[in-house]
């Protein structure tokens, strides 16, 4: 998928999960409603209280639209690394409805943001070589692209969207071929004849390694292995199929990270990036106008 499609598809999502977060808070704010005056038009000041990288904005403008308001008045754009404290976006309109989108915006842009924090981190840890950090499909369910936008926004890579253009065989397909005795060559061959855009595979042993060159398979998945290992099994791999990536993944943290970059990984994949997200804080201050 190409950048500008990508964003459309994110551009898309965005309105149906603003659509989801204002809809869960019920059709109207009775507390809202019995404390604001009708007509009564506000400023909201949304502030980085902590330091980070700015994500989620195309999602906070379309709740803020989906709420009846303007889109946010951005004053930093997606993808910067923000000072603690700095202001970093204006919404205004009608105090009721600010009121009504607060929750939703700031749940998105806080999440998004904690994503594209953590994202830079590891970016920033493998600076200096080929590695790229890419997101897995341990995501918030219904919240994909929003975490993906957000690994995006923090110099990381895009992973498999989904299953139905990428085919990944894992431990269990690895399995299933078994016991029909069916080869890794015929499953890789059915699927670009199903129109697959590439094939990984995740290998555990050498043989396995071996038979996935041999396959034509465009990207092996080291899963749960040292650097070591790596670094061993890329060289084999490459010798038998120059040209293939490897993908280093499973027990990596910022503490070993730089080791599997430096052992020839040309990708590394990092489920915590989305599975065990820590929001930033991001407050948004309503004065009068």
């Amino acid at each position: 998928m190409n950048e500008r499609d990508l964003r459309l598809r994110i551009g898309a999502d965005a309105r149906r999960v603003a659509e989801l977060a204002l809809a869960e808070d019920g059709p109207r704010d009775l507390t809202s409603d019995s404390c604001v005056a009708p007509g009564l038009t506000a400023t909201g000041v949304l502030e980085f209280r902590d330091g980070g990288v700015l994500a989620g904005t195309v999602y906070a403008d379309a709740v803020a639209l989906a709420a009846g308001l303007p889109p946010v008045t951005w004053q930093q754009a997606s993808g910067s690394l923000i000072a603690p404290g700095t202001e970093i976006g204006l919404l205004r309109g009608p105090l009721g409805l600010i009121l009504r989108a607060e929750r939703p915006l700031l749940n998105l842009l806080q999440r998004a943001a904690g994503i594209a924090t953590t994202t830079r981190a590891y970016v920033e840890a493998v600076a200096g070589t080929p590695a790229k950090i890419l997101h897995t499909r341990k995501t918030a369910p219904g919240l994909r692209l929003l975490d993906v936008s957000a690994v995006l926004a923090g110099g990381g890579g895009v992973h498999r969207l989904d299953l139905s253009t990428t085919v990944m065989v894992k431990d269990n397909h690895w399995r299933a071929l078994a016991q029909t005795g069916h080869r890794l060559a015929e499953a890789i061959a059915s699927a670009r004849a199903q129109g697959s855009s590439s094939c990984y595979v995740e290998v555990e042993n050498e043989d396995q390694l071996d038979e996935a060159c041999a396959a034509g398979a465009d990207r092996l998945l080291v899963d749960n292995q040292s650097p070591e290992t790596v670094r061993a099994w890329g060289q084999r791999a490459r010798t038998r199929q120059p040209g293939i990536a490897i993908e280093a993944t499973g027990g990596i943290t910022l503490r070993n990270l730089r080791a599997f970059a430096e052992a020839g990984a040309d990708f590394i994949s990092i489920g915590a990036l989305t599975h065990s997200v820590t929001a930033v804080d991001i407050s948004l201050d309503v004065s009068g106008q």
